[in-house]
């Protein structure tokens, strides 16, 4: 994988294909420069190993594997991946993970300026959309730092002012 360190992460736009969908979080995308690791900014799907996390792969794989996207860096993350918004055409593809159901509003990477987050992700539990169908997900942050143990937070009856209070940045 290529770096994507760079002074500008925040103002350019790349442009690239597709190639292999991860996770429902994260993409391998070919540049003209070489391949990057994309990891979508401000959501967080289920893992694999999780309950709604195959399915959460699936839907962004129907959607964007072999497509022509935009990416726009917001940073860089621990593991070397580039932090980004995706775009398909006009369509904000983190944006719909999260309208589909088949992501959570990443409330500790959030700023304040993506509120529609928290809305979004309100109104997918409320209409029973994909991780929020069925059994009680399970935050990935959470299954994470437990290793899938728990405890676990009931996030069925969150409003939209408890996600808000959780996002940390201006």
């Amino acid at each position: 994988m290529q770096s994507a360190i760079g002074a500008g992460l925040d103002s350019s736009v790349l442009a690239g294909t597709v190639t292999r969908v991860v996770d429902g979080d994260t993409l391998d995308v070919l540049l003209s420069s070489g391949r990057i690791r994309v990891r979508l900014h401000g959501i967080d799907a289920p893992e694999s190993n999780q309950s709604g996390g195959a399915a959460s792969m699936a839907w962004l794989a129907g959607v964007i594997q072999g497509q022509a996207v935009q990416i726009t860096p917001v940073s860089q993350d621990q593991y070397d991946r580039l932090v980004a918004v995706v775009h398909l055409g006009s369509r904000d593809i983190n944006r719909a993970m999260i309208a589909a159901g088949h992501a959570w509003a990443y409330r500790h990477y959030l700023r304040r300026s993506e509120r529609d987050f928290c809305a979004m992700e309100t109104r997918a539990r409320a209409s029973r959309l994909g991780l929020w169908k069925g059994a009680v997900p399970r935050a990935p942050w959470e299954h994470r730092a437990t290793l899938g143990k728990g405890p676990f937070t009931d996030f069925r009856n969150r409003t939209i002012a408890d996600c808000l209070r959780a996002i940390r940045r201006p």
